[in-house]
């Protein structure tokens, strides 16, 4: 049987998975609690594999880099993750990456996630990666769609629209989870429309 494969991906209200210049909040939207952070620290502790596209591997290794001991990119969740078994997906990176078990792989990355959830053991997760995952979508190589939508509007500062451009899909909701009384974690399942 194929590995799973689930999108997870922070979003604001309005969609987007980033802000730009002018945006003053982290990548959380200042909006993170104990609930949410203790729920994301279970996550990354199954045994699963991490799929990231080149992307969204720089812009982790340069905030962990640049990144003081008590900043949010270095909560304990994202330290689990960082240290679970990663295949990054590039066609520019070389190796070796920044990061404790991680595999680059050259190449399309509908190729080489069509090929690690046919031979994978573990699950897999992508955390961001957003125009990897767009692709994956629309392949249909994405299981698990789970948006963790903050109470926070960016249409002024937001960046990276975390579905534009994306294919027409069904949703069927899966699981809802409310976290410190205002995070929403939902998870669908796509179907392509």
């Amino acid at each position: 049987m194929p590995a799973t494969y689930t999108y997870d991906i922070f979003s604001t209200l309005d969609g987007f998975g980033s802000y730009g210049p002018g945006g003053d909040w982290g990548g959380y939207w200042g909006k993170q609690g104990p609930e949410l952070l203790e729920h994301r620290y279970a996550i990354y502790g199954e045994p699963q594999r991490l799929v990231l596209g080149a992307n969204t591997y720089r812009d982790f290794a340069q905030m962990l880099a640049e990144s003081s001991e008590d900043a949010d990119v270095r909560d304990p969740w994202v330290t689990r993750m960082r240290h679970l078994p990663t295949t990054v997906v590039s066609t520019t990176l070389e190796a070796p990456l920044d990061w404790p078990d991680a595999t680059l792989v050259r190449g399309d990355a509908i190729d080489v996630v069509a090929q690690l959830k046919a031979e994978s053991d573990l699950p897999l997760r992508s955390h961001g990666s957003v125009s990897m995952n767009r692709a994956l979508l629309d392949a249909g190589l994405v299981d698990f769609v789970q948006v963790t939508v903050f109470p926070v509007i960016s249409g002024r500062v937001g960046t990276v629209p975390i579905f534009r451009g994306a294919a027409d899909f069904d949703l069927d909701l899966v699981d809802s989870r409310t976290f410190d009384g205002r995070t929403q974690e939902l998870t669908y399942r796509p179907t392509l429309h």
